[in-house]
């Protein structure tokens, strides 16, 4: 989590920059932000978080106080799960019997219809749920994603050395992030993608590109967040690393066609290849997407023009990231977080549950920020971190602003890792 501790001396943090303009200013931001300003703000957060959406589900029955059904898309995961059990292959990706299945399933939700994309091998992942009723299969969700957000935390925190004598603020900044509210209060599957992150990291920490690239090829249930992996693996050379991920992904959908048949595999194909014309549908909240693709929507009215601009910058984020990545002298705690910021950025779809799996960024970060608190990019960092946590919380604005201020964010990150990348190798050349 963004943790700009107070254990850092104040004659450090106030330090001035030569070579940024504003530097003192920065410096003045980062000394506000102490340990203690941080739990209380973590507090004030989970409290109004948690206890708003506890009382939004006293309400009895499946709809919560709005009307909204409880758990909200977990209802599309659930009717997969039973299509699953069920051995109904054609209803896989007809959005219509699914919604008329979700409603039997399910009494007193509202017809839902949901773009049928998931590949069918999450169906059968959720087949074991859709064998208990609705709201047993709910709580167990929930505790299994808020299961699976704990242990990624824990052990990525784990190998943070200057973290470990703050875990309390880590906690409490873990419990209010604001992704991970999204997550729950949305029903969605971005911890299990966290997961194959996590993995990843502590693969390739160990020294195993073949189980990092394992890891990150389980994301093959979720493509978007496998785009920017595959770009900056493969321009990067990472060949091990390319191979894992093949034969994860591969293992997935064989495991999927074996059990269907090859008529869904034609199925879930068309659908990918309808994608541009269902996108509308799958964004009703745009004002809840975090990536470039989003940001240029907002910005530019031309859906053409904003797509243009969404290839471009997207572009140079990957080169950026891969840049970065090949920097054999950069610590993966900082070549990691790249890959999971440039993951957010370019990602075609991205909501704001997604932004969990950023959890790890923002501990590898903090931690790093503080083991170099004179580095001239730390203050900047730190500054980045703490809007980059917060800012989702404010997303709904760019209704009416037409800036998703996140994003901004973001590539802010990226690019003070790039010249820190860019530092260290014009470091290394003189001292050669």
């Amino acid at each position: 989590m963004p943790d700009v501790l107070s254990g850092t001396p104040s004659r450090i943090l106030a330090y001035h920059d030569p070579r940024m303009a504003g530097g003192s200013f920065i410096s003045r931001l980062v000394s506000g932000l102490t340990e203690r300003r941080l739990r209380v703000h973590g507090l004030i957060l989970a409290t109004c978080l948690w206890s708003s959406y506890v009382i939004d589900l006293a309400h009895p029955g499946v709809l919560d106080r709005f009307g909204l059904t409880k758990g909200t898309d977990f209802v599309h995961f659930y009717t997969l799960g039973t299509l699953a059990l069920e051995g109904r292959a054609s209803e896989l990706y007809n959005s219509g019997a699914q919604a008329t299945l979700a409603a039997q399933l399910v009494p007193g939700v509202p017809v839902l219809y949901y773009v049928a994309l998931y590949g069918p091998q999450v169906s059968l992942f959720f087949a074991p749920f859709a064998k208990l009723p609705y709201v047993w299969a709910l709580c167990l969700w929930w505790l299994f994603s808020a299961a699976i957000y704990g242990g990624c935390c824990y052990a990525v925190w784990r190998t943070c050395p200057r973290l470990r004598t703050h875990s309390g603020t880590v906690f409490i900044l873990a419990i209010a992030y604001p992704a991970f509210f999204h997550l729950i209060a949305w029903g969605q599957t971005s911890a299990p993608a966290l997961l194959c992150f996590t993995l990843a990291f502590l693969a390739l920490r160990a020294r195993h590109p073949v189980a990092a690239g394992l890891a990150i090829g389980l994301l093959a249930f979720k493509p978007p967040l496998a785009v920017a992996t595959a770009v900056v693996f493969l321009f990067s050379k990472e060949w091990k690393m390319v191979g894992g991920a093949l034969i994860s992904a591969a293992v997935q959908m064989a495991t999927a066609w074996a059990y269907y048949g090859t008529s869904v595999m034609r199925d879930y194909w068309d659908a990918l290849r309808h994608l541009r014309e269902v996108f509308p549908y799958l964004e009703p909240r745009p004002y809840q997407m975090h990536s470039l693709r989003s940001f240029w929507s907002f910005v530019i009215p031309s859906p053409t023009v904003a797509f243009a601009a969404y290839v471009l910058t997207g572009t140079a984020v990957l080169v950026f990231t891969v840049i970065i990545w090949r920097r054999s002298n950069l610590s993966l705690t900082l070549k990691f977080p790249a890959l999971l910021i440039a993951t957010v950025l370019v990602a075609p779809h991205l909501t704001v549950y997604d932004l969990v799996i950023l959890a790890p960024a923002f501990l590898l970060l903090a931690d790093w920020t503080i083991d170099h608190p004179v580095d001239p990019f730390s203050p900047s960092l730190r500054i980045m971190l703490y809007l980059a946590y917060a800012l989702p919380l404010v997303g709904p604005l760019a209704q009416w602003t037409h800036l998703q201020l996140s994003v901004l964010v973001f590539g802010g990150l990226l690019y003070c890792l790039w010249r820190i990348a860019q530092q260290q190798r014009l470091a290394l050349a003189v001292a050669s």
